[in-house]
């Protein structure tokens, strides 16, 4: 059986080549818990309800229930042949909350497409980006539930649509990179410098040091995909980077309070700026993604092609292609623009017949 996490309390013991799992709080103490025998396989719901039942949940816990698919997926996790990175694992627990909250102990085969698309419904009558989040993690779960292990025989996400995609986060203006070019200082002013330019998720920049760098580039697998881009080290970026310290470890650490020295998370990254863009007027709607597309924009505007861009910057293609309409489309009027007064020019000087203009 492969590896999985077990929850707190709950031990396994191999006998006779067989694995058998017991839950006992307190094993090993004067205050031992009773010990309580759980099903051989972690990767069924019925292990996970049997490990609720131990840590005192009450009432009749039905083994087919969606909270119950939910548990048994999450544990499949490190068993799939196709695996999720951290990020993605974080992302569909978080998403299948909602998911859990609606319909925990109601059994799955009751659960239909119309049910799942109020549900998105209602969530993207405020949040959008939240409900698409929401579906894409219960598609998934149904999608391995419906497999090999089938644990379920119906799709109720089928048919089920997600919200049309936003803009996006906008990219910073460039009166907001120049605000921030000409102030920011200090780990707010690496920050900044390594998200500009080399596009990356601020939960890769505050992981960015020297150790990631490679032949000119940074190498770096992304947190939230597992997606290892190269990244260039333009000269902007290259010439800010030649100012700090190097040494083992990320770029940014922290240089206040009891977490001084210490590597920087995303939440804290963001806190940061988001402490100083109260500061000041002009950032506001900025937002760290915001530069993501900046890196991008400015990338397409270079003459590069999407293929290349999403190679340096670790993005889909189409996601690209989505960050770039706007600067495609300045680009085409701009071309256009271009050839109209060429044409215009063309008019007023009128060739004589000796070749000459008037």
């Amino acid at each position: 059986m492969s590896k999985v996490s077990l929850p707190p309390h709950v031990h396994k013991v191999t006998s006779g080549g067989r694995e058998y799992f017991y839950y006992q709080e307190g094993r090993g103490t004067p205050h031992a818990g009773e010990r309580i025998r759980l099903p051989n396989d972690p990767q069924t719901p019925e292990f996970w309800h049997a490990v609720r039942q131990a840590q005192g949940t009450f009432g009749p816990t039905p083994t087919g229930t969606i909270g119950a698919l939910i548990d048994a997926y999450e544990v499949a996790w490190p068993t799939l042949q196709r695996k999720l990175s951290e990020g993605t694992q974080d992302q569909y627990r978080r998403y299948l909350r909602p998911i859990r909250a609606a319909w925990e102990n109601l059994p799955a085969s009751e659960i239909r497409p119309k049910h799942v698309d109020a549900l998105i419904r209602k969530i993207g009558m405020e949040t959008p980006g939240a409900a698409n989040n929401t579906l894409d993690a219960f598609k998934a779960m149904c999608a391995w539930a419906n497999g090999p292990v089938e644990l379920m025989i119906h799709d109720p996400t089928k048919g089920v649509h997600r919200f049309a995609k936003g803009e996006g986060h906008p990219p910073w203006t460039p009166e907001q990179l120049a605000f921030a070019e000409e102030n920011f200082t200090g780990v707010l002013r690496r920050w900044y410098f390594l998200s500009r330019y080399t596009g990356q998720r601020i939960s890769d920049a505050v992981r960015l040091g020297p150790n990631d760098e490679d032949d000119g580039g940074f190498s770096l697998p992304q947190k939230k995909t597992g997606v290892r881009p190269w990244c260039p080290i333009f000269p902007e970026l290259e010439a800010e980077m030649a100012t700090w310290e190097r040494r083992p470890g990320p770029y940014l650490l922290q240089e206040e309070g009891k977490s001084k020295g210490k590597p920087f998370g995303p939440n804290q990254m963001w806190k940061v700026f988001n402490k100083e863009r109260k500061k000041h007027p002009i950032l506001e709607g900025a937002v760290p993604h915001g530069l993501r597309a900046n890196a991008v924009i400015r990338l397409r505007f270079a003459g590069y092609t999407a293929e290349q861009i999403s190679d340096m910057v670790g993005m889909s293609v189409e996601m690209v292609e989505h960050y770039c309409r706007y600067a495609d489309r300045k680009a085409s009027g701009q071309e256009v623009l271009r050839e109209f007064r060429e044409r215009q020019e063309a008019k007023i000087v009128k060739p004589l017949k000796n070749g000459k203009g008037k």
